[in-house]
């Protein structure tokens, strides 16, 4: 039996300071209050002075409240009856269901040795054209979200919940607005994808420590699916909440500040989150797509710099799209080489065409003639991003890059459009390949 300590000697914002003994980091303990009892987990020991954060937050702890220390890190059940489900950021039921006790498991443990891990060789198809032709998303990859506030990440999120081909979905919210988490939980619903999803949703509205938790949680649980032959995508939206959360609290535990206010171990933090993303041989893997906000649209502040040094690329959403210039999906070479003989060189030439568009756009609005070049360029720009940047477009990638050809054809000659002869000869539209030698032979006996 655990000693009960019933002498609180500090407490600042959700951190309280007790003096004890033989416990450990990250082990948690249960406080006892007149409201009730909140869980809370050790965070600094310095010799006999125990610091705690209260995940429910220290409104209505007092010095006098017990605190009993459990001797054992933050555990999460696992089994399959968790599909379907909501949990909050400590691991209980936020959907009036029953709670789930077996088969209990440690969160935050260490990464997967890297020699036990696999060359990424999978691509997770999304029917998403900007991300399945111009920077696929392979099995075990993480990747974040570049975006600001107002932009659709959480619409793109649930979309690609939807339609990416995975095994299951494990969502962790942090910080959520409410309609925000009844979205996800609507969306998925409507569209059968609930039934293999597990959520683990912290709101606005609740502590924000328990939203330290929800990567944890998410993570841990995707593991053990993984190892049991799933392959898992990790959905976590917004990570900034969470780098601001470990913010609160080194500020709270007057630890050195480091840019911008932020912890000096902000880095280590993300990295042993995103480290998690692996491909198991002979079993599954685990995924992750993760939404980081940047204030004021500045790639230079701590979080997306930091994440940009341990993701393998990004995709930067703006203007409600995915844009082609900035996204990169550092393993696409890994998979699209396999995907159809033409994927690579549409990839390449249609986004070589859409800079030259941003260029003729820019000469247009400076007043600047534009030859019938420019004109084709301008055509095919609109086409471009109607056709494959909209986020409504929803088809799959055999699809999209025929899509890719009928647009290249609509706009260009086979000539004009830089692709090679033999994939020209087997994938340019025969209809469009008459129109334009009919329209060619008109043009000359117009000249004569």
């Amino acid at each position: 039996m655990r000693k009960v300590h019933n002498k609180i000697l500090s407490i600042a914002g959700n951190v309280i300071t007790v003096r004890a003994e033989g416990v450990g980091y990250e082990e948690l303990a249960e406080v006892s209050t007149q409201w009730g009892k909140s869980l809370a987990q050790v965070i600094k020991i310095e010799d006999d002075l125990v610091s705690l954060q209260v995940f429910a937050g220290s409104r209505g702890v007092s010095t006098s409240d017990e605190v009993r220390f459990l001797g054992h890190p933050m555990n999460v059940s696992f089994s399959e009856d968790m599909l379907g489900r909501i949990f909050n950021g400590s691991g209980e039921p936020r959907d009036d269901g029953p709670h789930i006790t077996e088969h209990l498991i440690e969160i935050a443990g260490p990464s997967v040795n890297p020699a036990k891990r696999i060359i990424p060789n999978r691509m997770i198809r999304t029917n998403i054209p900007m991300i399945d032709v111009f920077n696929s998303l392979v099995a075990s990859q993480k990747l974040p979200i570049f975006s600001v506030s107002g932009e659709p990440y959480n619409e793109l999120l649930a979309r690609i919940a939807m339609q990416a081909e995975v095994d299951m979905i494990i969502l962790g919210g942090i910080g959520l607005k409410f309609d925000q988490y009844m979205y996800f939980r609507n969306v998925l619903e409507e569209g059968g994808a609930l039934s293999k999803s597990i959520f683990f949703i912290n709101t606005a509205s609740e502590p924000v420590v328990e939203g330290l938790m929800v990567p944890d949680l998410s993570l841990a649980v995707a593991e053990k699916f993984a190892l049991g032959g799933k392959d898992v995508l990790v959905l976590l939206t917004d990570m900034t909440n969470y780098c601001d959360a470990l913010k609160e609290i080194a500020i709270t535990m007057e630890m050195v500040p480091s840019n911008r206010g932020y912890p000096g171990d902000l880095y280590s933090n993300l990295a042993a989150r995103y480290e998690k993303a692996v491909d198991f041989e002979g079993a599954g893997s685990i995924t992750i797509l993760a939404v980081t906000t940047m204030p004021g649209d500045d790639v230079t502040h701590p979080v997306p710099d930091n994440t940009g040094y341990i993701t393998e690329g990004q995709f930067y959403l703006r203007n409600g799209r995915i844009e082609p210039f900035g996204s990169l999906s550092r393993l696409k070479q890994q998979v699209n080489k396999d995907t159809r003989e033409d994927h690579r060189a549409i990839m390449d030439g249609m986004i070589q065409l859409y800079a030259q568009y941003l260029e003729t756009e820019e000469k247009r609005s400076m007043g600047f003639k534009m030859s019938s070049w420019d004109d084709k360029l301008l055509k095919y720009g609109k086409m471009f991003e109607k056709g494959m940047m909209d986020l409504a477009v929803n088809i799959p990638l055999e699809e999209a890059l025929d899509r890719g050809w009928e647009i290249l054809a609509e706009c260009f000659t086979p000539q004009e459009s830089g692709m090679r002869t033999e994939l020209i000869k087997k994938f340019w539209p025969k209809e469009s390949e008459q129109q334009n030698g009919t329209e060619q032979k008109q043009e000359v006996e117009t000249e004569v």
